[in-house]
């Protein structure tokens, strides 16, 4: 065994390497550096800006870094439709992970290669919980969302889908009975729930209640969200308290550990791109953890390095830094 010490601004870092194999394993630029294999990159809130698109700057970064061989993986807490529509957009036809990890996704093969979904009885049993505190949920699936209206979250997925053609649209399935609904349906592919609320108060407590269920994993979110929606001229914004529930051991980190180890790649050769909670397994476990300035102070402190705002192509300028400048 032995090791390789190096620096990522100012601080320094001592890589265990078990073998000369291993060693090999690991591709070096001609001053040494980790020359990095995988970026994955958070969408919301990282990659896309506060209305939703991707800037040229952000388009133009991602392909030289793919030029270079690198592979780019989306890795997102939206559903395989939606995550699949921007893969396309930047050409990113690789791999990506959808809703907070419970899918890898082989676009190529067109097929999901690791998945963690809730069941349906830990679904319904999650809606009755909701439903007895009066409070708003959204069910994804790999397909799609399921609410009783347009509201919160959902809202902003229906306003986006405005500006896109049918075949790019995150599909939205509205019922006045969700339970019924997930009943009837045959299907078993349930990513995540979203529970919303502009309550702090109601929203803790019905988070307690939630907590208490088991085997589900409940992300402790410790700050509002916004999303800004453009209607003609006018600007609007949308302000909540949310949370997002999974089936257990699932998130960004556990998908992107399973890929990597198919692909052969050391995690000490991944850079991953987050501005949320949900991302903080995969920025604490890569070789390179990149929080958002747009990120809450608690966030950034889970990077190892902090980059520009989704408003200000914060994307780009970490993959020109760390990957393109190397």
């Amino acid at each position: 065994m032995f090791y390789i010490s190096f620096a990522r601004g100012f601080t320094k870092y001592t890589l265990t390497i078990k073998n000369i194999k291993e060693y090999n394993m690991l591709k070096l630029n001609s001053k040494g550096v980790i020359m990095y294999k995988l970026i994955a990159i958070d969408l919301d809130g990282t990659l896309l800006d506060s209305y939703g698109q991707v800037t040229t700057r952000n388009k133009e970064a991602i392909n030289k870094a793919m030029e270079q061989g690198v592979k780019v993986v989306l890795a997102s807490g939206r559903g395989t439709m939606s995550v699949k529509n921007f893969a396309t957009e930047l050409e990113t036809n690789e791999y990506m992970i959808c809703g907070n990890g419970a899918i890898v996704y082989d676009l190529k093969e067109k097929q999901i290669i690791y998945e963690n979904f809730l069941s349906k009885e830990k679904v319904l049993q999650l809606i009755d919980i909701c439903e007895e505190n009066s409070i708003y949920y959204s069910i994804y699936t790999e397909k799609g969302i399921i609410s009783k209206s347009l509201n919160y979250n959902v809202l902003f997925y229906n306003h986006e889908n405005a500006n896109k053609p049918d075949c790019k649209k995150t599909n939205i399935y509205l019922t006045d009975d969700v339970r019924q609904y997930i009943l009837n349906r045959e299907e078993t592919d349930y990513t995540k729930i979203t529970v919303c609320d502009n309550n702090n108060i109601i929203f803790n407590s019905v988070i307690k209640k939630l907590r208490n269920v088991k085997k589900i994993d409940v992300l402790d979110v410790g700050h509002m969200t916004r999303k800004l929606m453009k209607m003609g001229t006018e600007q609007y914004s949308i302000e909540y308290f949310y949370t997002e529930i999974t089936n257990e051991k699932t998130d960004k980190g556990n998908a992107i550990n399973f890929l990597i180890e198919k692909l052969g790649i050391k995690k000490e050769e991944v850079i991953a791109i987050g501005d949320n909670v949900n991302d903080q397994t995969m920025l604490e476990n890569a070789g390179l953890g990149v929080a958002m300035e747009n990120s809450a102070p608690y966030i950034q402190k889970m990077g190892d390095v902090v980059t520009s705002s989704n408003n200000d192509d914060g994307v780009a300028k970490a993959i020109e830094k760390y990957v393109l400048e190397q």
